[in-house]
């Protein structure tokens, strides 16, 4: 009831004329600003006067590290405090006397600070920064350090970290990915989490504004050295942007935080059936007042894809497709990324920052495809085959200020960021169409296919958060965004031996978007309760316009996105978390795009210009017990589904792979997250994640659609301590069949693992992987369209090994800062 009561009220705000959608829209900014404006005043409660920072082993900050403040005297405990995001704890103390205090973490040894003492109540004293230490134990003759699990649970978040795995070395972040619990990465690169598409990637808080195969391209590129920790937010806050309705993916990359002049190399080489292998630099450099940082990554890479499709198309009689190709495709990557902090004092830090890439690449296919009355009888065959050659630049700027308002950790942050992008996609296309016999149909037919293609990206955000109180805290922001997308279809075909333009499938395709938001949260603690409420504003504007067809497509629409967060400790042992969102997934700049891409005349791809954002509403229950093991349940409803359909043309006989707004999708999932420590050598790390995902369509392409399944994803790292120094992991994955939409997906499965050791007095490592040991990592789909009987094998180059060697080099001094960016939403949609 709840649920209809709110579609119902969001419906009729998308029913206000522009002028009063303009009001509304005023109004959510002057809350926002009064919340603000409120929260200078708002000091009635004590501000900590004894404050101090927790840092771990590598000079980072501690969340969540429980510090305790002591009466020197007798020993007595006066307050207790959890250190915040950035390692900070606080304490307001009013009676005069000595303290000190005692930090802990998991994993770490019990610090204790100095003893200080309060002659004031209204004095300030600062503690200072701590540096915690992991803590150890030996067996035999070995030494077993406690690292940071393989996964985490936080409060609103899970986090894998990649770079306590020998497995995820010399990898590339999207194979990274397909490690994750309850993260499906499928044969052509799409993925999803809980069972559901429409991810929102992002790369160190900032959305990357890419269509999902840029995405897919970008991921690929980046390599596993360059990422600290994956996070996986199925219910973000309101701070974050409202696109993804499965969640957000957060790759953080590593950042040195030591002072000094720093660094790192790593190589990796790797073999399956073809070779690839990286390089990359990585350079650090700071002083009292100044932090220079940058890095770069090259690499080469081989992959091969085999594909074969049976289908049949209805008709008088029916005919029988029987087709096989195999591809290979060589790139070459060049990543980099270059910044400055400029440290204006020690609460105001100003930086710019810049990273890109320019990619190259090629791919060949051959295709054949038989045809006949059935699969046993072939009365004509088609070979195809093609050549592309793929460039693609993006270069990325972003300014950036901070500044830290007062102890208790309200600080405002401000980003201006510019991302310009250009590809460009030539193909060369030949088909030959045969008798049986081997003699011609027709002759053979050439085409081929420029497109160039520029994206322009723009955007501005402000976040402002102050601690009203010592329990509440008031978030609050602004941000905007300008997208331009230009994409120009250039099909020639070759007549008589002159290249002529092909005015069917030339086209262009200019789509703008604006996306402006307005957020604010409110959270307050309790003794054992915290909540938190937030509210996010978005105003859309877009702009499609099909060019050569004068077709435009020319949207304005208005939406909130409410959040709720509560965390109950039960115990000690013993923590709840409740959290509900409402989200949107607007549609990618290459769903939209309507160009015709032909894999041979029977099989095509085209984009759809009138697809409408898809809105879904989340609510999830966690259960977390001694901060190791994690059960979530969660239940979401998705109106207008965006989905990848695979549909029949009857009046060429060919199938085409399109978007389209499916009514609705509803799906319940649960995950369970088991760590074990089997023995004092070996732990075990198992993620089970059980979904159910339903999809029904009262018309669609003219036939109604309704499926419904219970699917499941196993994931389990075994790691193993062998010698000091010297370690081993082995890795697992099932998933079982899966219904998506239009199709019906088979079980897979695959087995990876990895041998490491330390050299160098730990400055250097050399590690060996093997990724899908037995080769059996593919994909096999059906579709659930009603009358279309079709059949697909899909198998990419999976098995290989690799080698990897890593060295630290110079001298580390004291923390540095680390810098994100601000458009990293708005990236999440190109092509790279």
């Amino acid at each position: 009831m709840k649920h209809a009561l709110w579609e119902l009220f969001c419906l009729d705000f998308l029913k206000l004329k522009p002028k009063q959608m303009r009001i509304l829209y005023k109004i959510s900014f002057i809350i926002i600003a009064a919340f603000s404006s409120v929260s200078l005043f708002a000091q009635t409660s004590p501000k900590p006067n004894l404050t101090g920072i927790i840092l771990d082993e590598h000079k980072k900050p501690v969340d969540y590290a429980t510090v305790v403040l002591y009466k020197a005297a007798d020993s007595s405990i006066v307050k207790t405090s959890f250190t915040d995001q950035n390692g900070i704890f606080g304490f307001a103390v009013n009676t005069e006397g000595n303290y000190f205090y005692k930090a802990s973490n998991m994993g770490y040894n019990t610090f204790k600070s100095k003893t200080i003492t309060l002659t004031d109540k209204n004095q300030k004293v600062d503690f200072g920064s701590a540096q915690l230490v992991s803590s150890t134990q030996n067996l035999k003759e070995v030494s077993i350090a406690v690292t940071k699990p393989f996964i985490e649970r936080k409060m609103d978040r899970v986090v894998m970290n990649v770079s306590t795995s020998t497995i995820m070395t010399g990898s590339s972040a999207l194979e990274v990915l397909q490690k994750a619990p309850g993260v499906s990465v499928d044969q052509n690169d799409r993925i999803s989490m809980q069972g559901k598409q429409g991810v929102l990637i992002q790369i160190d808080g900032k959305q990357t504004y890419m269509s999902s195969a840029d995405v897919a391209n970008l991921l690929r590129n980046m390599q596993s050295s360059e990422i600290e920790t994956i996070e996986l937010i199925t219910n973000p806050s309101s701070k974050y942007d409202a696109a993804g309705n499965s969640g957000i993916i957060n790759i953080k990359t590593k950042k040195n935080k030591a002072g000094g002049t720093n660094g790192s190399l790593n190589a990796t080489a790797g073999y399956g059936k073809n070779f690839r292998g990286n390089t990359g630099l990585n350079l650090n450099h700071r002083t009292k007042k100044l932090n220079l940082f940058g890095n770069y990554n090259y690499g080469k890479t081989t992959r091969e894809n085999f594909i074969m499709i049976d289908r049949v198309s209805n008709g008088t009689p029916d005919t029988y497709f029987m087709q096989s190709g195999l591809s290979l495709r060589k790139q070459q990557n060049n990543n980099f990324k270059a910044g400055l902090d400029y440290f204006i004092d020690k609460n105001n830090t100003i930086g710019v920052l810049v990273n890109g890439y320019f990619n190259r690449g090629t791919e060949t296919t051959n295709n054949n495809t038989l045809i006949g009355t059935s699969f046993q009888k072939v009365d004509s065959t088609l070979a195809s085959s093609s050549l592309q050659n793929n460039k693609y630049n993006n270069i990325s700027y972003n300014l950036n200020y901070k500044s830290v308002l007062d102890t208790a950790g309200s600080e405002i942050s401000a980003d201006f960021d510019y991302s310009k992008y250009n590809g460009n996609d030539g193909s060369e296309y030949v088909n030959d169409y045969m008798f049986a016999n081997g003699n011609r149909i027709r002759p053979i037919n050439y085409t081929r296919n420029g497109t160039p293609s520029k994206i322009d990206i723009k955007a501005f955000k402000v976040d402002y958060n102050v601690a009203l109180s010592k329990t509440i805290k008031l978030e609050a922001g602004l941000k905007s965004s300008w997208v331009k997308t230009d994409n120009d279809l250039q099909a020639e075909e070759l007549v008589n031996n002159v290249w002529q333009n092909d005015v069917r499938r030339s086209n262009q395709f200019i789509y703008d978007e604006n996306v402006n938001a307005a957020y604010t949260n409110i959270n307050k603690k309790f003794k054992n309760t915290s909540i938190q409420l937030g509210l996010r504003v978005e105003q859309t504007n877009s702009k499609g316009n099909l060019v050569t067809t004068n077709t435009v497509v020319d949207r304005h629409y208005f939406d909130f996105f409410p959040t709720l967060f509560v965390q109950q400790t039960l115990s000690k042992n013993n923590q709840l978390g409740f959290s509900y969102s409402r989200r949107i997934d607007r549609p990618s700049y290459d769903a939209l795009n309507p160009f015709v891409y032909y894999l041979d005349q029977y099989t095509y791809s085209k984009g759809n210009p009138f697809l409408k954002p898809q809105y879904t509403n989340n609510v999830e229950l966690s259960y977390t017990f001694m901060q190791r093991y994690m059960l979530s349940l969660g239940y979401s409803r998705t109106n207008d589904v965006i989905a990848e359909v695979i549909l029949p043309d009857e009046a060429q006989k060919a199938l085409y792979q399109t978007n389209e707004n499916i009514a609705k999708n509803i799906s319940y999932n649960a995950n369970l997250n088991i760590p074990i420590q089997i023995t004092k050598w070996w732990q075990a790390n198992n993620n089970l994640n059980v979904f159910y995902l339903s999809f029904e369509a009262p018309d669609l392409a003219g036939s109604a659609l309704k499926t419904g399944k219970t699917s499941f994803q196993f994931k389990s790292q075994q790691s193993f301590t062998i010698a000091s120094g010297l370690t081993a992991e082995l890795n697992g994955n099932y998933e079982s069949p899966l219904d998506y939409g239009t199709l019906s997906i088979r079980s897979n499965y695959s087995i990876d693992a990895g041998l490491s050791k330390t050299m160098f007095k730990k400055k250097g490592s050399l590690k060996f992987a093997l990724s899908d040991i037995f080769n059996t990592s593919e994909t096999n789909l059906t579709s659930t369209y009603p009358g279309l009987n079709y059949n697909l094998h899909q198998k990419n180059e999976s098995r290989f090994g690799r080698i990897t060697f890593t060295y630290r080099f110079g001298k580390e001094i004291k923390p540095a800062r680390r810098r994100s960016t601000g458009s990293e939403a708005e990236q999440n949609r190109m092509k790279n």
